[in-house]
């Protein structure tokens, strides 16, 4: 169908919708942006979609993980996908979605030895790095470190019950990775709940989520953190427009705090 549509007519037939809330300056900042997608879990992966709709034609994407079962509760993936690495899904989805969009995929995820390969040409970072294990966060710190250097800008995201938790980090200004909450001293000292309170305010954390922490931590059970879809799915919608205004030049806030349960809720 789209063999006879040069690509420069089916992007501006893509992107007709947008026409009038999408600047055309932004919009042709999104048409030339490269963007990295670091970790396509639950977070970075409902990023991809908004993105690629949006406008977007050349990703990288990095994630070391296959999907589960237990994945597809919130994340976007079939039956069929379960077992395949969730970069290369989502690169696939991509190109169904816009077949003249570029994907590249690193199956090992943030690593020493791709970091360089990650970032390179890359204009804004959406960060989904797991942060449940100290392996994560080594990854997530080496990612905010290069781009940092890089003069990248980051947009991170920490999903919790009905709570969608945004830092953005401007590393196009003077700033230590992570803003300086996590050091590497730290990351090699600390648990992984105090590294998360280091970087998400505690009274951001929803009580729904502490009270079960605590009945399994009381249980001594292996902890396993639960998402919901819609929270995961509120990560894309914000990190999306997070791109289109620092695309744009526009400002943005620093942090950003949506609780859906609390909206909701008569």
């Amino acid at each position: 169908m789209t063999d006879s549509i040069p690509p420069e007519d089916f992007y501006a037939e893509f992107t007709e919708r947008n026409r009038g809330l999408i600047s055309e300056a932004a919009q042709t900042a999104l048409s030339k942006a490269r963007v990295l997608v670091a970790g396509c879990g639950s977070t970075g992966g409902a990023a991809v979609d908004p993105l690629v709709r949006l406008g977007v034609r050349d990703f990288v994407l990095a994630e070391p993980g296959e999907y589960e079962l237990n994945n597809l509760n919130r994340q976007h993936a079939r039956l069929s996908d379960i077992g395949r690495n969730k970069a290369e899904v989502a690169a696939e989805f991509v190109t169904e979605v816009n077949p003249y969009a570029k994907a590249e995929v690193h199956r090992t995820g943030v690593q020493p030895d791709t970091i360089d390969a990650l970032l390179d040409g890359v204009d804004v970072v959406i960060d989904g790095v797991d942060v449940t294990t100290i392996k994560g966060w080594q990854a997530k710190y080496l990612l905010h470190a290069e781009a940092a250097r890089r003069q990248v800008p980051v947009v991170s995201g920490y999903d919790m019950s009905g709570t969608q938790f945004i830092r953005y980090y401007d590393y196009r200004k003077p700033l230590a990775p992570l803003a300086g909450k996590v050091t590497e001293e730290q990351l090699a000292t600390e648990q992984v709940w105090d590294l998360l309170l280091r970087i998400i305010p505690r009274e951001r954390v929803p009580m729904d989520l502490i009270e079960d922490i605590r009945a399994h931590r009381a249980e001594g059970e292996e902890y396993s953190v639960p998402q919901l879809v819609y929270t995961s799915h509120l990560f894309g919608v914000l990190a999306s427009r997070y791109t289109v205004a620092v695309l744009a030049g526009l400002p943005v806030q620093e942090e950003l705090t949506v609780d859906v349960h609390q909206l909701v809720g008569a």
